[in-house]
């Protein structure tokens, strides 16, 4: 996307003093400055009492132009957040090296283009989807729609031509995120040309519209000014008698700038000179002016009442499993952000999760039936998604199964450092990805390292996904070390759980 050019601040500033209402204060300013400068003062006067009047109003006005400068600064760099979606790097394949991928900086891409994106990666341009390479492919699309649930895609076509930017299933738009899979596609449109290019277009070539409010007041600073005119005209013209009283030493000049004086004080007392600056104020907090006009309020919440991070705030495993006597023990998880750097809590005490033998395996599969990863990004100091459930990855390192120091670490190894840990603890052989039909994703896996009598590897299958879903598939559960066959009593004190638990949240 092009850089936007801002406004000059000297343009800035002196956009602030084009209104009546302070310009006659400006005006005012400068003739009490200067009769205070010519006039003659007693020695007991301080200098400053003299000059407090124009100083005041003078004041006043430069604090009113800068909370409207700030303002305006905002907007332009609301219009600059959109770059930080714009991806670096493409990996393209083009027919000077037929086959083979090419990485390629992302600003270079042209329509025709062939792309390929995968899990994590960040779309480069508006694409359209000629092959996919995995079960399923999901796309994060919270940039352009605000829904923080991924999309399928297809490659199907659209027929219908009146379709909007969430039926476009077969098109991958620029800045979104591949949430799972992987697919090659062909490039559409780039730079303006884009989705998010039209939105940024629209930004920048909105004219500014005065709102309800700031009409009304331009209006009144009009009224206010001719009629503070005709009264400030007015007491001067009705004193001109008395220019050459002996109060004023006989002099008809002397006369004439006392009540001039005076009908300036009039001008400046009749005019609020505090008004432009709450005004400004409260615009800039807050569209007020437009608000008592509205009927209709449409509301998104991802990401402006919400943070679009989700984590996982509690998780419970059984102890023990025997005919009627059942314990679950249940564990809080502390943070809400991406913050790899909270802990879990046992019945209000901080707990180390290597003492169960089920935290460790819940880790074990939170990680491995997985293709997401937490990022720490270096200029905005904060961590990141790179894929969809970015919330699983957190929690891994949040429960530390295998007591990492962390002490030492760079927030870049933090990030992934107990994940990294289990994932070279074994290798994932294929992914069944999550399907509407299975509500379930699953990872197979073996052991990175043969066994101790080195004879066979270990296998395991990792599966999450929809609690009703994937208990009615399973006929035992882990009880610490233990496989105990499920019964009736156990499914039904999981799905007790599970609708507590999913009373406003989500469940797996």
């Amino acid at each position: 996307l092009p850089a936007e050019e801002s406004k000059p601040l000297w343009k800035l500033i002196l956009e602030q003093f084009d209104d009546l209402l302070v310009k006659i204060l400006l005006a005012a300013a400068c003739i009490s400055f200067v009769l205070a400068l010519f006039e003659e003062h007693k020695e007991e006067d301080s200098l400053v009492a003299t000059f407090v009047e124009p100083l005041v109003i003078i004041l006043i006005l430069i604090a009113n132009a800068a909370v409207s400068v700030w303002q305006e600064r905002n907007a332009e760099s609301a219009i600059e957040a959109l770059k930080e979606y714009e991806p670096e790097i493409a990996q393209v394949i083009r027919q000077s090296r037929s086959g083979h991928i090419q990485q390629i900086k992302a600003r270079d891409l042209v329509t025709g283009d062939i792309v390929e994106v995968a899990v994590g990666d960040k779309v480069p341009a508006d694409i359209r989807i000629t092959t996919i390479y995995s079960t399923t492919l999901r796309v994060d699309q919270s940039l352009l729609t605000g829904e923080s649930v991924s999309v399928i895609n297809h490659t199907d076509p659209i027929l219908d031509l009146r379709a909007v930017n969430q039926d476009k299933k077969n098109i991958l738009f620029s800045g979104t995120n591949i949430a799972a899979g992987k697919c090659r596609r062909i490039v559409i449109g780039t730079g303006l040309n884009t989705e998010i290019g039209k939105i940024r277009s629209v930004m920048t070539e909105t004219e500014e519209e005065k709102t309800p409010l700031q009409q009304k007041l331009d209006e009144f600073g009009e009224q206010l000014s001719k009629v503070i005119s005709v009264i400030c005209i007015a007491v001067w013209s009705i004193n001109i008698g008395h220019f050459n009283d002996p109060v004023h030493g006989g002099s008809w000049l002397r006369g004439a700038i006392y009540y001039f004086k005076i009908a300036v004080a009039l001008a400046v007392a009749a005019i609020p000179e505090g008004l432009p600056a709450v005004i400004t104020t409260c615009l800039a907090l807050g569209t007020l002016g437009t608000l008592g006009c509205t009927s209709i309020i449409c509301s998104d919440k991802t990401g402006t009442l919400t943070t679009n991070q989700m984590s996982v705030c509690r998780i419970f495993i059984f102890s023990k499993a025997d005919g009627n006597d059942r314990q679950i023990d249940q564990f809080e998880v502390t943070g809400s952000t991406y913050e790899p750097k909270r802990d879990i809590m046992y019945n209000g005490t901080k707990f180390n999760c290597s003492d169960r033998s089920g935290l460790v395996e819940l880790a074990e599969c939170a990680a491995l039936c997985n293709d997401s990863a937490l990022d720490y990004n270096e200029s905005k100091k904060v961590f990141e998604k790179v894929g969809e459930e970015t919330a699983l990855t957190v929690l891994v390192e949040k429960t530390n199964v295998f007591n990492t120091d962390k002490t030492r670490l760079s927030p870049q190894e933090m990030a992934m450092s107990s994940n990294t840990i289990i994932r070279q603890k074994y290798r994932k052989e294929f992914t069944l990805e999550f399907s509407r039909d299975r509500k379930s994703m699953s990872t197979y896996v073996v052991t990175a390292s043969r066994s101790a009598n080195n004879t066979q590897q270990t296998a395991k299958m990792f599966v999450k996904g929809a609690p009703e879903s994937v208990i009615e598939r399973c006929s035992h559960i882990r009880v610490g070390t233990q496989k105990i066959p499920m019964t009736t009593q156990i499914k039904q004190e999981i799905m007790k759980l599970v609708h507590q638990y999913g009373t406003g949240r989500d469940t797996l």
